[in-house]
């Protein structure tokens, strides 16, 4: 059950709405199922002689008499509105459960408790079968506004209990990091435009794959411009400096032509400039991400970075945890950017989904995730997708985000559990897309059997007590291809099995011959190595991957926006 608390100015334009026939004729039967008093309420859904009219100078009754005591000023924000719907598979309630509904929500937030016969007014509309709307005046009959701090996460926390009691579907528990949903209205607006998404929701996730991808402030900000995304920066009246900014989505302007503007911390909470500049690194260090000595580079240190990340979880530090998960979120919009492959789809929904998991009331120590978060800075500059490597890297995803899911679900953390679930099941899907064909062309291409039978007695000298079920893994033949592939750059098959099979435990593993083929597949060429080793001392400059700048991994173009938005 979702309560959605929000306030205005224009008590009649609500009412015209809440008995009108909806934006697409969807309201059916409005009527009123409760009231401050239901025989002085007049319905305009259900009474022939009631008008809009009347009933808003009803629910204005103690407004009006506060406007002639203040000399004609009208209190701001006047008029309280909630709906409440239930989820998507519920059971139908009755007139008489939902005006219980109502009862209690309105005693929570503060609007009428209950016995207080100096309550604000308010009615709750039913023009659906899932959902009522609560609206109210917030002045009591003696002239005060009601306490209303904090209403909706009251509401919400109203509603856990109604659903409990209600038997309907128990939804997840918020911790005030979520970011704003799109109002009624934005949704209306995108669906007359023919968008899919809302202007608030296009420019998050053009934010967050920005941010995911640039070196520094300056850089985010150029970026969403060349996007088309327009951009007004507030500065502090002292130093000049930039103290907040606001965003625009091309074409999105309101009635009088004027962009439609949202602000950073409006979009979502680590968007607002202090959240940014906590993660963006320091020019003198990001440069640095530009340069690296082998085109793979960024795809190994990626996967490196991830797994370690994956050892933070399981440590006491939640902050520092919590600083490698807002890292690895802005990893999985640089990997999604990086990739080319039909299983691109996938990992663009998995970072969009992640986004909820990426932050808690956990305070983040972003700087514990620095070696995650210039590794995956690496990916935005990164100029190909290194194959078997790349899918190593997704394997490694998968893994982080499991994770993910478990260390939020022990510290309570509902809705975060949820979206790294939700994104876990985008990067299964991904991965099985870019993996499948690429397992089945290394147990194709499997070494002579004499070969096959030396890395059997590795396996088992290395891993006696997993060797039985790596062995019986489909992907045994895979990753046999693979240990030769390593044992031609330069590694000892039965060291390098000995070596990962102790990074963690393989014992859960459904695949361990799969979790061994990625690990090794991520293992560096030490003939490569030594040969760049050799060429710096002798003066031989290491090569260079060229520079470029970041294309923004996730972002959309403008002209895409009408196929995206």
């Amino acid at each position: 059950m979702v309560p959605d608390v929000s306030t205005g100015a224009d008590t009649r334009g609500l009412i015209v709405y809440l008995f009108g026939p909806g934006r697409r004729d969807e309201h059916t039967d409005p009527h009123i199922v409760a009231a401050w008093d239901m025989a002085g309420a007049p319905d305009p859904g259900r009474d022939p002689a009631a008008t809009y009219t009347q009933l808003a100078k009803r629910l204005d009754h103690h407004v009006d008499l506060r406007t002639r005591e203040l000399g004609g000023k009208k209190p701001p924000q006047h008029v309280w509105h909630c709906p409440v719907r239930t989820a998507p598979g519920d059971r139908y309630l009755t007139d008489a459960e939902w005006a219980q509904i109502a009862r209690r929500v309105v005693h929570a937030t503060g609007i009428a408790p209950e016995d207080d016969d100096k309550a604000c007014r308010w009615i709750a509309v039913r023009h659906a079968d899932d959902h009522i709307h609560i609206m109210g005046t917030t002045v009591r009959a003696d002239g005060r506004r009601p306490r209303t701090h904090r209403d909706g996460q009251r509401a919400q926390a109203e509603c856990r209990k109604i659903e409990a009691e209600c038997g309907l579907r128990r939804l997840k528990s918020g911790d005030l990091t979520a970011p704003r949903t799109p109002t009624g209205a934005e949704r209306a607006k995108a669906e007359r435009q023919g968008q899919t998404v809302t202007a608030r929701h296009w420019l998050r996730e053009q934010a967050y794959a920005v941010a995911a991808a640039v070196r520094n402030e300056a850089d985010y900000f150029t970026v969403l411009e060349s996007l088309g995304i327009k951009v007004k920066t507030r500065l502090g009246p002292e130093t000049g400096d930039v103290i907040g900014y606001s965003l625009a989505a091309p074409g999105d302007t309101n009635a009088a032509g004027e962009p439609v503007w949202y602000g950073g911390s409006k979009l979502a909470p680590d968007l607002s400039i202090n959240r940014l500049r906590e993660r963006l690194p320091d020019q003198e260090v990001a440069d640095h991400t530009r340069y690296v000595a082998d085109p793979t580079d960024p795809w190994r240190h990626t996967t490196t970075a991830i797994r370690t990340a994956r050892t933070v979880l399981d440590s006491d530090d939640d902050a520092a945890a919590q600083g490698h998960l807002a890292a690895f979120g802005d990893a999985l919009y640089n990997i999604a950017s990086a990739t080319t492959g039909p299983h691109r789809a996938e990992l663009r929904a998995a970072a969009t989904a992640f986004n909820r998991a990426r932050r808690s009331a956990t305070r983040a120590d972003h700087q514990a995730a620095t070696a995650l978060r210039k590794a995956a800075k690496e990916l935005a500059y990164a100029s190909n997708e290194p194959g078997g490597l790349a899918i190593a890297l997704l394997f490694a995803t998968v893994h982080l985000t499991r994770a993910a899911a478990k260390w939020h679900e022990q510290r309570g953390h509902e809705q975060q559990a949820a979206a790294a679930e939700e994104a876990l099941r985008h990067l299964q899907a991904g991965y099985q897309q870019a993996a499948t064909p690429v397992l089945a062309d290394l147990t194709r291409r499997a070494p002579r059997a004499a070969t096959v039978r030396r890395f059997d007695q590795d396996v088992r000298a290395a891993l006696p007590d997993h060797a039985n079920r790596i062995l019986a893994d489909p992907a045994w033949t895979a990753l046999t291809t693979t240990l030769a592939h390593a044992e031609t750059a330069g590694h000892n098959p039965r060291r390098l099995l000995a070596e990962l099979g102790t990074q963690r435990e393989l014992d859960s593993a459904e695949h361990p011959a799969e979790v061994l083929n990625w690990r090794i597949t991520a293992q560096p060429n030490r003939r490569t190595q030594a040969a760049r080793s050799r060429g710096t001392t002798s003066g031989t400059p290491a090569r260079s991957a060229t520079p470029h700048p970041p294309a923004a991994p996730v972002a959309m173009r403008p002209e895409e926006r009408s196929r995206h938005r």
